[in-house]
């Protein structure tokens, strides 16, 4: 489920850039500063969506902690899915390489790596509050 949320947010990310890049609307050189946009939503839907998960597990395992690790592992998958839907694109663009044919396999490594990476560490820090 979690690495499902970071690939679809992600892949709504590139989509826009893909389409931006074809239309000459963004580049790498001028258009970088619109990462922080991206992170700040990529912050709002991970603690969105985490919010309401870590809620359902809480309330069917009473586990503060199983909920509070969803909740950031949710957080740090989406910021990740942002991050890099909006600059793979960019930076294949810059190598000349198309960024429609390339890009959605670098951000699903991105975000299948990170959110389980995210979700497994803190539960391995949290473990002995999980059992």
């Amino acid at each position: 489920m979690l690495p499902g949320w970071g690939g679809n947010a992600g892949t709504q990310t590139l989509s826009i850039v893909i389409r931006s890049i074809a239309l000459g609307e963004v580049d790498i050189k001028e258009d970088w500063k619109y990462v922080f946009n991206e992170l700040l939503l990529g912050l709002i839907h991970g603690a969105a969506t985490g919010l309401i998960t870590g809620l359902i597990l809480y309330a069917r395992y009473h586990n503060e902690f199983l909920g509070l690790i969803i909740f950031a592992a949710m957080i740090g998958n989406l910021i990740i899915a942002s991050f890099f839907g909006f600059v793979i694109p960019l930076v294949l663009k810059k190598y000349n390489l198309d960024p429609a044919v390339s890009s959605s396999i670098f951000l699903t490594t991105a975000t299948d790596v990170g959110g389980f990476f995210i979700f497994l560490g803190l539960a391995k820090l949290f473990l002995p509050y999980l059992l």
